[in-house]
């Protein structure tokens, strides 16, 4: 095709029309990467389609084509269309977000001062705001653009540094940039065909050419395990023609240690009936599940069998898994299963380990992959299943950049590409349960434990009643601490659960009263005694465990409230005995460091395990028979409309992890209201007790899933034009939704107002929610207040549009 269009991986929502030179014609197909001329810079572009006509312009040309073979299948444009039009978020933006970073090409602009510049510095006659810039970029010679405007306060920056490169003060040039990740090559010798000239044979190379012939080839690295000195002597050998040197590409492992084959079990009746209800179907197309079983029941072995199904059929699989926790023990037990036919994707990998799995699963070497969310937007053509494991969590709702929910999107991809998708929890969301009440999904149920495991017994412990205690009882009451000894005792291991990290979450100045908070943020700053600082946990701003109060330079700072740290402390105090690991976010910020712990718990080198909610999902741990619950009512409380089911998720959750080999489970759960229907569901495991009360209460407050919300988040450095832009966006959104005429009683807006944390990062937030029973009322309104005149972009404000948001905040 002479034309093609193009997404651009730049903030704008339609794609542009290219023309392609003769010479590489044959290498653009859709899902190839190009370089293209946008204004004045160059850009990467994702191939769409190719066109055969160019009406009513003359189109650029491409600047070069930048892969051997699409990243992507063309059958997948459809659902980055999909997910464009759905989020408000710009196509090329989107694929640039479902594809590994490291692909990006793209002009960076850099400044240096001119002969003429640094003359006039010498000379009078300068503004203050060039001679600002020009001190900036002298002593570093040249600096790039992005660094210049963010070093140089000075509002009219843009035209400033326009008008100095008029006058030849300056000099602005772009430099081609590409990001990270590279292909890894590795070094192959294969035999030579023959001697072209003869060179002395010591005995090492005598060994060389002996192990080249036995294995025909072998990797330089492979070589170097036997030989050391290899690749000094392979140089000469190559040069007489003894032997070939290859390079080729090769994978990164990033899986680990091999795992030994298993046997697949033989399957409960229910856990058969599940695989059967859904392999009736599996003709007839899109249909999506829910498996609601309880902690225990087996809900993988179900996947295995299923994900088995689909493979021998020729077709692929996606597993998603909230957590890189998590993708340890299911990539385990399906490498187990399926051998080499797992890729593994998560943001724990390197740069070039993520390359390499995106390209195996693009050259289709893989059928499975397992991944956390964005492992929904792997390169397959021809799916046979979507599993969603753990469909409840919020890990799967993107925070930052696209927006969007991998749950929801394994539904859109699997009605596209016409297969079954699993969505499986013990606990499921409020949404998808109500999707089961509506017919829309088919419930498979599991109900009973692998092997009659019987449930934990869950004990309530009231903590009121210990609220003057002293000591350690008023965090680890008696009751708990009782429990942990007689567990520790039989040889068994106890989980002790808190959801908030740190060492003191409340440090509080003795002589003024105040808090000691964040400096950027409005948030109570953290004590990690590990780090000995005080850390926020919103910007990561640090202070010394010996600063002072700011507001009265006091150093009397007493260290109130408690997180894992701190308990981790008391358990070592009160059980000497006992070994000890923590698990949470500040243990597990090195890579390997998570699965190192988790190996840990399972060779049993660990009695106590401390840990967040890291630990409350999926993992099967056989030898945990105690559950303790530190405080359950954290979230309780919390200005969002899901912190009632995220709280039970969390609770049933973790009380599942206990009683899951032959000795029946124990869980301690301390909490403030005993008598709330939340921890009194939570204590039965009854997921439908707490739907029932949940769910009249969303229908009055027209809340999810009854209604479609988009919240429109705006925030910036000054609070005045902050305040000011919400007021205009909301008064926007109003005056558009008058023009709807009858439709306009079936959308709510409300705001703007200031977010429940008012600044992070120095950034003040303000927020507008809009809900109606109609996605597409809420999208198509949305869209036209984004498209009005009156909504220009302003300098320093950013507006993010955030569709289907899970947390309020």
């Amino acid at each position: 095709m002479p034309y093609i269009s193009v997404a651009v991986s730049l903030p704008v929502m339609k794609s542009y029309t290219y023309k392609v030179p003769d010479h590489l014609q044959e290498f653009c197909s859709p899902g190839v990467r190009v370089l293209v001329p946008f204004g004045k810079r160059r850009v990467t572009g994702y191939i769409l389609a190719g066109q055969e006509s160019c009406e009513g312009f003359t189109a650029k040309k491409i600047l070069d084509v930048l892969d051997d073979h699409p990243l992507f299948p063309e059958s997948e444009i459809l659902f980055f269309k999909w997910i464009s039009d759905y989020y408000i978020y710009p196509l090329g933006d989107v694929i640039k977000a479902a594809l590994p970073s490291g692909f990006d090409r793209h002009d960076v602009s850099f400044v240096s001062v001119t002969q003429k510049g640094r003359a006039r510095l010498d000379a009078e006659g300068l503004t203050p705001g060039e001679k600002q810039v020009l001190d900036y970029i002298l002593p570093k010679e040249s600096c790039s653009l992005k660094q210049l405007k963010k070093n140089c306060q000075n509002t009219t920056i843009n035209a400033l540094i326009r008008r100095m490169e008029k006058e030849d003060l300056i000099w602005v040039s772009s430099v081609l940039k590409k990001d990270g990740a590279k292909i890894k090559k590795e070094k192959f010798i294969t035999p030579g065909d023959e001697p072209t000239t003869v060179i002395r044979m010591s005995k090492k190379r005598e060994k060389i050419l002996a192990l080249v012939k036995e294995k025909q080839e072998i990797s330089l690295t492979g070589l170097k395990v036997i030989i050391p000195t290899a690749p000094a002597l392979i140089k000469p050998l190559a040069l007489a023609g003894y032997i070939k040197i290859i390079q080729r590409q090769v994978f990164r492992d990033p899986l680990g240690e091999p795992v030994e084959p298993d046997t697949p079990p033989k399957l409960t009746f229910e856990q058969e009936a599940a695989v059967k209800q859904v392999e009736s179907k599996f003709n007839l197309g899109f249909c999506s599940y829910l498996l609601s079983g309880i902690t225990g029941s087996g809900k993988t072995e179900v996947y295995m069998r299923l994900v088995w199904d689909v493979i021998e059929k020729g077709k692929q699989a996606i597993v998603l898994v909230p957590e890189i926790s998590l993708i340890s023990q299911t990539e385990r037990r399906f490498r187990a299963r399926f051998g080499d036919k797992t890729a593994v994707i998560h943001s724990s990998l390197s740069q070039g380990e993520r390359l390499d799995q995106w390209r195996k699963i693009a050259l289709k070497k893989v059928s499975i992959v397992i991944g956390t969310r964005s492992s929904i937007f792997a390169p397959f053509e021809n799916i046979g299943i979507i599993i969603v494991d753990e469909e409840h969590d919020t890990s799967y709702k993107q925070e930052t950049g696209l927006r969007y929910n991998a749950r929801d999107l394994a539904v859109v991809r699997g009605k596209m590409n016409a297969c079954p998708v699993i969505l499986g929890s013990a606990t499921p969301s409020v949404q998808s349960y109500q999707n089961v009440v509506m017919k829309r999904f088919e419930e498979l149920k599991l109900e009973t434990r692998i092997n009659q495991h019987p449930l934990p017994g869950i004990t309530l412990v009231d903590l009121k009643k210990y609220k003057d205690a002293r000591g350690y009882d008023r965090i680890i009451t008696p009751q708990l601490s009782k429990e942990i000894r007689h567990c520790l005792d039989k040889g068994d291991q106890a989980l002790i659960f808190l959801n908030r990290r740190g060492f003191a979450t409340s440090p509080l100045c003795m002589d003024c009263g105040k808090s000691l908070s964040c400096k950027y943020c409005d948030v109570t700053m953290t004590l990690h005694k590990g780090l000995n600082v005080y850390q926020c946990h919103f910007c990561g701003y640090n202070r010394s465990v010996n600063t002072k109060c700011p507001s009265c330079n006091s150093s009397k700072i007493k260290p109130l409230g408690f997180g894992t740290e701190k308990v981790e402390s008391m358990m070592k105090a009160m059980f000497p005995d006992a070994r000890l690991t923590r698990m949470d976010q500040d243990t597990t910020s090195r890579k390997g460091t998570t699965i190192k712990i988790l190996k840990s718990i399972r060779n049993r080198n660990v009695d106590i395990i401390v840990g967040t909610q890291m630990l409350a999902k999926g993992h099967d741990f056989p030898s945990i028979t105690l559950v303790g619950v530190i405080c359950a009512d954290l979230s309780l409380s919390l200005p969002d409309f899901r912190a009632g089911e995220r709280t039970f998720q969390l609770l049933a959750q973790v009380a599942g992890r206990a009683g899951r080999g032959q000795s029946r489970g124990k869980v301690i759960m301390q909490t403030y209201n005993p008598e709330h229907f939340i921890i009194e569901a939570a204590k039965k495991q009854d997921f439908m007790e707490f739907f029932q009360n949940e769910v009249p209460y969303r229908k009055a407050l027209m809340y999810p899933p009854f209604s479609r919300m988009i919240q429109l988040k705006i925030s910036g450095s000054d609070f005045t034009k902050v305040k000011d832009y919400a007021v205009l966006v909301a008064q926007t959104l109003k005056a558009l939704l008058e023009k709807t005429g009858k439709q306009k009683a079936m959308v709510q807006i409300l705001g703007p107002i200031e977010a429940s944390i008012q600044k992070i990062s120095s950034r003040f937030r303000w927020q507008i929610l809009v809900k109606s029973p109609s996605s597409v009322l809420v999208n198509s309104l949305v869209k036209a207040m984004m498209d009005h005149p009156k909504i220009t972009s302003k300098s320093g404000i950013r507006l993010v549009v955030d569709v289907d948001p899970y947390s309020l905040m």
